[in-house]
């Protein structure tokens, strides 16, 4: 048996008037998903725990069958595991953002989607002025980035930049014990990025700076059992992103990486599809997860969101599903996000997700294009969303 999992980070969506009562999700040409919708199941899957806030992390975490209450300790563990950033049991991992604040608001989560090749800069700058035995930035991809705090605990929570647009940072700032060092660190990081020759380019060309770092998602590496022994199959991830490929390499997945995958609305739909099809010649799994929708729910770019929509079915859904109707073997294959992402409120929700699959001993039980709404008639509700892989697995 082979399988295929697509995942659309952020693609549920809420209905909008302008698109006359219809989600981005209804409103895209998805020919393919809607197949597996007509000829398999969709139903809904609670992905995000009560209790837990709706990242991708633990969303994430939820759908590739590890209960997050037993597995999740912060995001960026995840995305240290991923550049095998080696931490003690004392050190404390934090997500570092550049974000673009103005007049005491958060602008932009992501400095104007900054290029890796200059947020590289700032980092190693950040290292120099900053860094020391104890702390460390380390580069990640575009706007997301890590720093290492080694023999530091910090219990407090800070809230993602994404989430907390348009609103003053000072009600967000580090609380609690060891706060004021948490502070110290962005306070100096923001005097050294304001006078940086790359913000003055950025500047210059009407881009938007990285005018301070954001400290959250902070926590310890995480314990995880391998998939393999967990579910009996072999599996791989092909992403863009830091946060799926942690996740991957903790769970002894293998990680592929593709030409021109940018976690971004450009990104190398083609390449994954062909990846993804490559792949399945190996392993028995493969997951493959697309940033673009959920970065589109972020920036309020709601014809971009349902483009990368489409891309993702046209590029990837469509030749996987090809792909294993083709090489004479038992398959299933299924596609769904991993939280909304809403285009009215630019951040996550922690509503089920609609998910449909399709193949071997998968009964058609609807008969209905894939969405928010034709999941949420079905009867099918899976309430924990850590069993849907074993669901998927073991369908009969």
């Amino acid at each position: 048996m082979k399988y295929a999992i697509v995942l659309m980070d952020g693609a549920a969506d809420e209905p909008l008037a302008e698109l006359d009562g219809l989600t981005p999700l209804e409103k895209a040409h998805t020919p393919h998903t809607d197949w597996i919708s007509t000829h398999g199941q969709q139903g809904l899957v609670h992905t995000v725990p009560s209790g837990f806030s709706p990242g991708s992390d633990v969303a994430l975490m939820s759908v590739l069958g590890y209960d997050p209450k037993k597995y999740y300790t912060g995001w960026a563990p995840l995305e240290a595991a991923a550049q095998n950033i080696q931490t003690g049991p004392n050190d404390c991992i934090f997500r570092c953002n550049f974000v673009t604040v103005a007049d005491g608001l958060m602008e932009d989560y992501s400095s104007g989607h900054i290029e890796t090749v200059q947020a590289d800069q700032l980092i190693k700058d950040l290292n120099s002025q900053l860094g020391n035995e104890q702390i460390t930035f380390y580069t990640g991809v575009g706007y997301r980035h890590l720093m290492v705090y080694r023999d530091f605990i910090y219990e407090g929570k800070m809230a993602p930049p994404h989430d907390i647009m348009d609103q003053s940072i000072s009600k967000h700032l580090p609380k609690g014990r060891e706060a004021k060092e948490l502070c110290r660190i962005m306070d100096r990081a923001a005097e050294l990025l304001a006078e940086h020759d790359v913000n003055r380019v950025r500047q210059d060309l009407g881009e938007n700076p990285a005018t301070n770092i954001w400290l959250w998602g902070q926590g310890k590496r995480p314990q995880m059992d391998a998939f393999k022994q967990r579910f009996g199959v072999s599996g791989a991830v092909i992403t863009a992103v830091d946060l799926v490929r942690g996740l991957g390499k903790l769970m002894g997945m293998k990680v592929i990486e593709v030409k021109g995958a940018t976690a971004y609305l450009d990104t190398n739909y083609p390449g994954k599809g062909t990846a993804a099809i490559d792949a399945l010649k190996e392993k028995d799994l493969i997951f493959v997860h697309v940033e673009a929708p959920d970065e589109a729910g972020h920036g309020a770019m709601l014809q971009e969101k349902i483009e990368a929509i489409e891309q993702i079915d046209l590029h990837i859904v469509g030749p996987l599903l090809k792909s294993l109707q083709d090489q004479g073997r038992d398959w299933r294959i299924m596609v769904l996000p991993d939280h909304p992402t809403p285009i009215r409120i630019r951040t996550h929700t922690s509503d089920p997700v609609p998910f449909t699959l399709a193949g071997k001993e998968v009964n058609s039980s609807r008969q209905m294009p894939y969405s928010e709404a034709n999941a949420r008639s079905s009867s099918l509700n899976i309430d924990k969303g850590h069993d849907l892989m074993e669901y998927f697995l073991k369908v009969d």
